[in-house]
């Protein structure tokens, strides 16, 4: 497994596996990306710890638009996150200042 940390208010966007990008019909389903139940506050700032498969290589995340923005055509921020391991996660959870639990949910990628 390896893992990512995503701020509230982004979501997934394109995903990236060996070879370019996320291709669902070669794999006939859409890669497994998961929000665990922990959260860290870096910041000001909640970050959910998420969790993905072993073929996936990188994640697009964006910022969710909201419905005051949404008549007005922009160029949203898109950031390219690689992705880390389990090792590194406990590294950035032994750090943390605050490490909070909450229910977990499944994610759906939006391409």
């Amino acid at each position: 497994m390896k893992y990512f940390f995503l701020s509230d208010g982004w979501n997934v966007g394109r995903v990236w596996q060996f070879g370019g990008l996320w291709n669902e019909n070669a794999w006939r389903r859409q890669p497994e990306i998961h929000r665990t139940n922990l959260t860290i506050v870096e910041q000001g700032e909640i970050l959910w710890l998420h969790r993905v498969e072993d073929a996936v290589i990188m994640v697009e995340v964006k910022p969710i638009a909201s419905q005051d923005s949404a008549t007005v055509q922009t160029i949203g921020q898109v950031v390219l996150k690689r992705l880390i391991t389990a090792e590194q996660v406990i590294e950035r959870l032994s750090s943390a200042k605050t490490i909070k639990s909450a229910a977990p949910q499944a994610l759906v990628t939006q391409n």
